[in-house]
């Protein structure tokens, strides 16, 4: 008998201040990195598929982006610029500006 299946692990990568594409609060979003592996009797061997997400903490709205929007938003240290704008990532780093700022 061979034991196999796939488990998926969740990775927090940041937490970031964007403004929402749905609720359009500039809030904290959550970059979550979820990479499902195969396993073999319980011992995770490869990985099968990468995805990395936001998730808004103001209304729940959950986007998926690709890869490079996500290190983009990592190293850019919380989405915002240095003139203080915040990014949305559903506009592909097109910038709002921040209602908080005068």
């Amino acid at each position: 008998m061979v034991l196999f299946g796939t488990k998926t692990y969740l990775h927090q990568l940041a937490m970031l201040t964007l403004v929402c594409g749905s609720c359009g609060n500039p809030a904290a979003h959550t970059l979550r990195k979820s990479v499902t592996k195969f396993t073999l009797f319980f011992v995770p061997l490869f990985p099968l598929s990468t995805k990395y997400r936001t998730q808004c903490t103001f209304c729940g709205l959950e986007q998926q982006v690709t890869q490079e929007q996500a290190g983009q938003l990592t190293a850019q240290g919380g989405g915002s610029g240095q003139d203080g704008r915040a990014q949305s990532p559903q506009q592909g780093g097109v910038q709002q500006q921040n209602p908080y700022q005068r």
